[in-house]
């Protein structure tokens, strides 16, 4: 049953964007929390798009380092996923752009998206039970 779960390309692609929604989740948590710090800029996480590149087959996706003291990629998704600063914004006299109503839609969408996710990956799962067990 493992191996079964673990070939699963749909199930893969499925863990890769819960993963991809949990960082985006992790990045508005972290727009939030900097919403008073003078000169924060909100961030932004791309996996759609590396999620579209393990789709299509291209597994070897590189990490982008833009600054001599990020860490080494670790081959896991997240290292896959490109995080930028977000386009857009009104920027305020002391630096910051945290916008905390856009930051709260992108949560809402987000889980909802990972709700949604979640079921499929339920729905999937009982339905790899039913053909191992025959019922």
């Amino acid at each position: 049953m493992s191996n079964l779960i673990d070939s699963n390309v749909t199930i893969n692609t499925l863990k890769q964007a819960l993963n991809g929604l949990a960082r985006q989740g992790e990045m508005v948590g972290q727009n939030l929390a900097n919403v008073d710090t003078p000169g924060y800029k909100a961030q932004n996480v791309d996996f759609k798009s590396a999620l579209k590149r393990a789709v299509n087959g291209n597994p070897n996706i590189k990490m982008v380092s833009t600054n001599a003291r990020h860490m080494a990629a670790s081959g896991t998704e997240q290292s896959r996923m490109q995080i930028s600063l977000r386009k857009g914004g009104t920027q305020r006299a002391d630096g910051n752009n945290v916008d905390v109503d856009v930051e709260l839609t992108q949560m809402t969408e987000t889980v909802i998206q990972y709700q949604a996710l979640s079921q499929l990956v339920s729905k999937k799962l009982a339905g790899l039970m039913s053909i191992v067990t025959g019922r």
